[in-house]
């Protein structure tokens, strides 16, 4: 049972049906709570304000000594070939969902659709990498063609769009590392993305195909009027969200992640079990923004 600061019930249900808890934010848990997490074996993933995972409690498979062993002896670029695939089929979807499609929409289709194609085969990492990015060419000038779109500029606060966009990956990034880390796999060790001292590369691969979620929610967010430039502040040539505007961003961003979080879930427990199982990449799962 979860209650608010007054005492009123905000969720209640049997621990038979948990996989698990996220708390973002403060909270005070039961030690009869964290029990049952273990006899019962779902996990409590404690969240910052900003969706940061700084502990997990109760069940989790941090024991799972076969899992990393596949993840460390794991060296090919097949997995990472579909997952950008996956990928850019969903940014092909995204574009779809534009209602008012232009003729420099449907141009971006076909190109993205070309670029699927390319990717049926197997190709060596550079090829993977520059396919990534010409969809990206492709796809964000339409995705944003609302906005005044500069490009993709991750990390150095460019404008206020590569700020929103940030914050939106972040908090799927920390959603799927969370139930990454309750599967048992090292998050810092990825199929695709290259290992960098304290890069959580797997975290990295697997919110590839999920990341049309965020930039469909901030478009629709701009043309009406939830996203814009008012709600940001300017530092030494960075920008930065108002504090007083946090709530607002975090609401939309997060109703469209959860919109999808079933989705997210059997997505990262298709991928276990294919990856345990070392199946052929043809059966890979794939994660379908639709």
């Amino acid at each position: 049972m979860v209650k608010d600061k007054n005492g009123k019930t905000k969720h209640q249900s049997t621990c038979y049906q948990l996989f698990m808890i996220c708390v973002i934010g403060n909270i005070s848990i039961t030690s009869g709570l964290i029990q049952r997490s273990k006899k019962f074996g779902f996990s409590i993933c404690l969240m910052s304000t900003t969706f940061k995972v700084y502990e997990v409690l109760g069940a989790r498979m941090e024991g799972n000594t076969l899992l990393r062993t596949h993840q460390y002896a794991y060296q090919d670029n097949e997995i990472g070939r579909k997952i950008e695939q996956n990928k850019i089929v969903n940014q092909r979807n995204a574009l779809k969902k534009i209602r008012s499609k232009n003729e420099y929409v449907k141009e971006g289709v076909g190109l993205l659709n070309e670029m699927v194609e390319k990717l049926d085969a197997t190709q060596d990492y550079l090829t993977i990498m520059g396919v990534e990015g010409n969809a990206a060419k492709v796809y964000f000038p339409r995705m944003f063609d609302c906005a005044n779109w500069n490009g993709r500029k991750p990390r150095i606060k460019s404008d206020y769009l590569n700020v929103t966009l940030d914050i939106g990956y972040t908090m799927l990034f920390n959603i799927v590392d969370a139930m990454l880390q309750v599967y048992g796999f090292d998050t810092y060790y990825g199929v695709f993305h290259k290992c960098f001292y304290m890069r959580k590369s797997l975290v990295c691969d697997l919110m590839e195909p999920m990341r049309p979620i965020i930039d469909y929610a901030v478009r629709k967010a701009i043309r009406l009027g939830q996203c814009k430039t008012d709600d940001f502040g300017l530092d030494k040539n960075r920008w930065y969200l108002e504090w007083k505007n946090n709530p607002a961003y975090i609401r939309f961003l997060m109703e469209a992640i959860l919109e999808y979080k079933d989705a997210i879930f059997l997505y990262v427990q298709q991928y276990y079990r294919f990856f345990m199982k070392m199946k052929s990449v043809e059966n890979m799962p794939l994660f379908l923004y639709e």
